[in-house]
């Protein structure tokens, strides 16, 4: 795959999300409300009724890593489903900003840290929210 073919991403897409993860439901919580929400399609790994197997996936690496698939066909895993989900939601030019030599890097580096980490990450993030709402 080339450095820029999440720019290429053809809407709609279908987001598969972990609907438990607290920063996941914010960030679903904002694209539902984007100004493009119709070019994205959200889909809850966690709610009983979604199956992997369908997809040729387990669901523990669907749990790993973001995954995004395009109306082709194609799919975007980690860092790249970002990419293409910001793409199809008009941020080219930033796309193509974190796709440059050193940067993607990076920002790849950076995704599969936050990936391994977002659960224990999540869980203290909502429990330092929790105490500065009730102060």
């Amino acid at each position: 795959m080339s450095r820029f073919a999440t720019l290429h991403a053809e809407p709609p897409v279908t987001l598969y999300h972990d609907g438990h993860c607290p920063f996941c439901r914010v960030e679903v919580a904002w694209l539902a409300k984007h100004r493009h929400h119709q070019r994205i399609r959200l889909i809850d790994i966690q709610h009983e009724d979604f199956d992997p197997g369908a997809l040729g996936l387990s669901f523990e690496a669907m749990m790993g890593q973001l995954h995004l698939q395009d109306q082709q066909g194609n799919w975007y895993v980690g860092m790249d489903a970002s990419r293409a989900l910001y793409a199809v939601l008009g941020y080219r030019r930033l796309v193509r900003l974190s796709c440059l030599p050193g940067l993607r890097a990076v920002m790849d580096a950076g995704y599969r840290f936050f990936a391994r980490r977002r659960i224990r990450l999540g869980q203290w993030w909502e429990k330092c929210g929790s105490r500065s709402r009730n102060q």
